[in-house]
């Protein structure tokens, strides 16, 4: 049969992964990530998308046997996990990985959780499926770094599926023929593009979802006998020659032999601001400047910036746009939005992307100051800069510039740092002692006998 296809060898991996096998640090890292994603789905749950989703999920329904993340009530796995990982990713607060420029634990965690909960499994197999998960997804956007954006599709919405697939077929009992045709069925379920970005509307928000929910849905008509194809990435007319417009053999054979040696785990980046993980660096740079310069919003004549080609579509054009978001949606990707409430408010949080946030004249005020130049040393995606250069109304020009996002591993957010994340997003949905108990029943998951007393407490019914 030759080499085996590259389905078949992330099947393999899949279904092999013992926890006992994982390094400790990418294990406890692991852990990290459900926590840092139930955050971000809590926070989300309460407001008027997440509300939608729940809504949306509780009518589709299905077996009482997962729970819906502060939508106080258990639905159907598949259901579940398409409200959990919209919420997940509706604020746009997760992780990253940055190179592939997917976002993994909104598919792995939430699928990992929901079909665990349902099929009564202990948290040692729901974080052995997380991180099989969060491994393949990161493995599939890596062999094609930037050419999904390029030709106008959301990365992680084509590649959740194959994530959730694995997280749900380990769990499942998928043995490896039928888990390789569960992805060859992901294959025909990958979709999403990114017109959202021209008015603020809401569909990158549910990507992940429809995305998680149809690799559980692959996964349960493999189990009953359906039939994908077995080089769904890399054949003749497989996703990558369809999304991608081709791949580098070598490059994916070179990923997909690093399995279960190499751990993409430990490159997430973590977000400390609800917007795209791109305009991250540009961030920190007018923060420090604000900071080591007392700049007053009034001081400032006009804000440059050096970027690479490929994020202007999102980040920086149309310029008169983004000057001016229509929504606290759009705003998360408009760097001169982003920059200017850096330096008008010192932060960026959620608050900062309401519709009303977005209308502040003195933010808009030092947005519209804010240019770009094209710099094409930057080796983008695989490098994620920012660069800003301030000029004041004394004649004064400051720039600050910065490698590598906060929160990765070249600039890490501490446990302690991400644990107050956790807080802040939880108990916008639940009880400030509600949400230190999630903590503690995250810490200790992997010796959890099932997930019941977590998923309670997730169910979003002891609000404050």
């Amino acid at each position: 049969m030759g080499d085996p296809s590259a389905s078949r060898r992330l099947a393999r991996f899949a279904l092999g992964l013992r926890l006992a096998d994982v390094p400790p640090p990418v294990v406890a890292r692991a852990g990290l990530l459900v926590l840092d994603i139930l955050g971000c789905a809590l926070a989300a749950a309460p407001t008027d998308f997440g509300r939608s989703v729940i809504e949306t999920a509780r009518g589709l329904g299905g077996a009482t046997e997962s729970t819906m993340i502060g939508g106080g009530a258990k639905v159907g796995a598949p259901s579940a996990v398409l409200a959990n990982a919209a919420l997940a990713h509706g604020l746009d607060f997760d992780d990253t990985r940055e190179d592939a420029i997917v976002h993994t634990g909104c598919a792995a965690v939430p699928t990992a959780l929901a079909v665990a909960e349902a099929m009564g499994a202990c948290g040692a197999a729901a974080l052995e499926a997380t991180i099989a998960a969060v491994e393949v997804m990161c493995r599939v956007g890596l062999a094609v770094p930037g050419r999904f954006h390029a030709r106008h599709f959301h990365p992680t919405s084509l590649t959740s599926s194959f994530a959730a697939a694995v997280a749900a077929g380990r769990l499942y009992g998928l043995a490896e023929p039928q888990l390789v045709h569960a992805l060859g069925i992901c294959g025909s379920q990958a979709a999403g593009i990114i017109e959202y970005l021209s008015e603020g509307a809401w569909t990158k928000r549910m990507h992940p979802g429809w995305g998680a929910h149809g690799g559980v849905i692959s996964v349960l008509l493999a189990r009953n006998g359906f039939t994908g194809p077995t080089r769904v990435l890399e054949g003749e007319h497989g996703l990558y020659a369809a999304f991608a417009g081709g791949h580098d053999p070598a490059r994916l054979d070179a990923l997909l032999a690093t399995l279960g040696k190499e751990w993409e785990l430990e490159r997430l980046t973590f977000k400390p601001y609800p917007c795209g993980s791109i305009a991250h660096p540009y961030m920190d740079c007018a923060l420090r400047l604000r900071t080591e310069h007392r700049i007053a919003p009034e001081d400032i004549v006009e804000v440059r910036c050096r970027t690479a080609a490929g994020p202007l579509p999102r980040l920086w054009e149309p310029l008169d746009a983004k000057h001016r978001p229509p929504n606290g949606y759009a705003a998360k990707f408009s760097l001169p939005y982003l920059l200017a409430v850096m330096f008008v408010r010192g932060w960026a949080g959620l608050a900062d992307f309401t519709d009303e946030a977005v209308r502040d004249e003195t933010v808009l005020r030092v947005a519209g100051t804010v240019g770009y130049d094209v710099d094409e040393t930057i080796d983008y995606p695989r490098q994620f800069v920012g660069h800003v250069a301030v000029r004041l109304r004394d004649g004064r020009r400051l720039e600050a510039h910065q490698d590598h996002p906060r929160g990765g591993a070249d600039f890490p957010l501490t446990p302690a740092e991400l644990a107050a994340k956790f807080r802040s997003n939880a108990t916008l949905a639940l009880t400030p002692a509600v949400a230190d108990a999630i903590i503690a029943e995250v810490g200790r998951l992997a010796a959890a006998r099932t997930l019941d007393v977590l998923m309670r407490s997730l169910q979003g019914e002891h609000r404050a």
